[in-house]
């Protein structure tokens, strides 16, 4: 009787000691990365476009790589350039590659600059920003 409680006690305590290397072992190991957000947008970043006709100006963004599991949220500010007043800002969830905005309110003749920027939904970390500039005429 009293070997049988000394050896459920040894047993005890090899599995305390050897319980944490043998959680590790075994099946195949998973990372929760996922790869970089790539993003191209229409009008094109880092692009100085013509002065337009408004009153809205379309802007097509669409993530090239590959849509994290969770999505994305895009968010979009247009500023007067040199301002930090945003005149127009949006922002959704989605997880769809191709996303239109439609821009608005801005003045004639003002430069403005539109800021995107991608961010994953489920890897917080995982952002993409771009930015072009526009006028209205």
């Amino acid at each position: 009787m009293k070997l049988r409680i000394v050896r459920a006690g040894l047993f005890a305590i090899l599995i305390f000691v050897f319980a944490p290397f043998l959680a590790g072992c075994g099946g195949s190991s998973k990372t929760n990365t996922e790869p970089s957000l790539t993003v191209t947008t229409t009008p094109a970043i880092n692009t100085v476009q013509a002065p337009a006709l408004g009153p809205t100006f379309p802007l097509n963004v669409t993530v090239t790589s590959t849509m994290p599991p969770k999505g994305v949220t895009i968010s979009v500010k247009a500023t007067v350039d040199g301002s930090a007043n945003s005149f127009f800002t949006t922002s959704k969830s989605t997880t769809v590659k191709s996303n239109d905005f439609t821009i608005s309110g801005q003045q004639i003749a003002d430069e403005n600059v539109v800021t995107i920027t991608v961010t994953s939904n489920g890897t917080a970390s995982n952002t993409w920003t771009g930015s072009y500039r526009y006028s209205a005429k």
